[in-house]
């Protein structure tokens, strides 16, 4: 039987040509399949996306070589400050601060700017040989035998593979060919997404402000710089979307507060529902999904695409130690290997993101006063403190050897 690759990625974004470096380093013969153009989203202009990337992320894009294309251009978080509070009345008294010094291995995580991060994976996958990348077209069917994957491409184009991975998003078409259905909700709640300038620096420090409509992420970056995450309930993130530049802003100072002086709109200005959803099954015979094709979560924690990340690293690990073994790594026993792996983890991650949303995107005085009471609890306790703190950094659990 011949194939046109070992493994074909659905799906370019972040998480995709990750998996596609990760496998072909390994020794596979990766096909990646990309809607968008070539050079979408790697302009020079800053356009205010940027990522929280955790300590783990960072050594897996060390592992493949993209973190020496970007290191000069992140930010370290050096602490996490969470407190909870109402707009215009500042923090409550009760609070979470986690400082990098209390763990041995530094910096929890770091920001980069998406136009840096997606650049460097586009120079990176195009110097590697084992890659083959297809930009601007879609895989529209897929046909699986005993041996192997056919799969269609819109442009009309047939590829044969042994193993198909969905890296193709929350509406993952791999995943809806593969007869997988999904599990979720609607938050009745709107992310919206830009940057700031602000007059004092930042200190590498991350906040997270706890409002009654939804959280408030202030994320550093380099420079007098921060990107800004910000959950409002449906309708008044639709007024607040269709307010120019300057009323925008008018709204978020007072939920911002001025202790880093006077901030100012940088960049452009997105937003994006949010909603839960997760697949019931992350494998089918010779498929696999990563990323959000396998799990969409609440934003509160930033763990996103570090959870995408995770799954690319335990895809890789379980998959090379099968070739190694002379298994056929496109098996459905094989891929069960990583389903096992990673559910637990990511069902504990989506299940701490949700109630983390229900108990604080609301003004119950009664929950207000024990979730106080909790964050000042945990900042009381050394150990407890501590064990947030591995955990925002992505290093609890049974990490995977390019995460170690």
């Amino acid at each position: 039987m011949t194939y046109d690759s070992d493994i074909l990625i659905a799906g370019g974004g972040l998480n995709g040509p990750a998996l596609a470096l990760g496998l072909a380093q390994a020794g596979f013969n990766v096909t990646m399949v990309d809607t968008r153009p070539e050079n979408a989203r790697a302009g020079d202009n800053f356009d205010g996306r940027g990522y929280a990337l955790a300590l783990a992320s960072k050594r897996l894009l060390n592992a493949i070589g993209i973190w020496k294309r970007v290191d000069q251009n992140a930010q370290p978080m050096l602490e996490i400050k969470v407190t909870d509070g109402r707009a215009g009345e500042g923090p409550a008294p009760f609070f979470l601060h986690f400082d990098h010094a209390e763990i041995e291995e530094g910096p929890m995580g770091f920001m980069l700017e998406d136009r840096f991060l997606y650049r460097a994976f586009l120079d990176a996958v195009s110097e590697e040989e084992r890659i083959t990348k297809i930009s601007e077209d879609s895989v529209v069917s897929q046909v699986i035998d005993a041996t192997g994957v056919r799969v269609t491409l819109a442009s009309g184009k047939t590829l044969r593979t042994r193993l198909l991975v969905g890296c193709d998003g929350r509406q993952s078409g791999v995943a809806q060919r593969a007869q997988i259905k999904r599990t979720g909700w609607d938050y009745g709640q709107t992310a919206l997404v830009c940057a700031i300038s602000h007059e004092k620096p930042h200190g590498g420090v991350a906040h997270q402000f706890f409002m009654p409509p939804g959280p408030l992420a202030i994320l550093p970056l380099p420079g007098n710089m921060s990107s800004i995450v910000w959950s409002e309930t449906n309708k008044n993130a639709a007024f607040i979307n269709g307010l120019s530049d300057e009323d925008y802003m008018q709204v978020l100072r007072p939920r911002f507060g001025d202790f880093l002086g006077k901030i100012e709109l940088a960049g452009a200005r997105f937003s994006y529902p949010l909603n839960l959803t997760v697949a019931n099954h992350f494998v089918a015979d010779r498929v696999a999904l990563v990323g959000d094709a396998a799990h969409g979560m609440h934003p509160i924690a930033g763990q996103g695409l570090n959870a995408g990340l995770r799954d690319v690293a335990a895809l890789v690990e379980i998959l090379t130690q099968a070739n190694q073994r002379g298994e056929d790594f496109a098996a459905l026993q094989v891929l069960e290997r990583y389903q096992e792996w990673r559910r637990f983890d990511t069902h504990a991650l989506v299940a701490a993101t949700d109630l983390t949303n229900k108990l604080f995107s609301n003004d119950n005085p009664i929950l207000r006063f024990g979730r106080d009471l909790g964050m000042g609890l945990v900042n009381a306790t050394p150990s407890l403190r501590r064990t947030f703190m591995r955990e925002a950094a992505g290093l609890t659990g049974e990490l995977p050897k390019m995460m170690q």
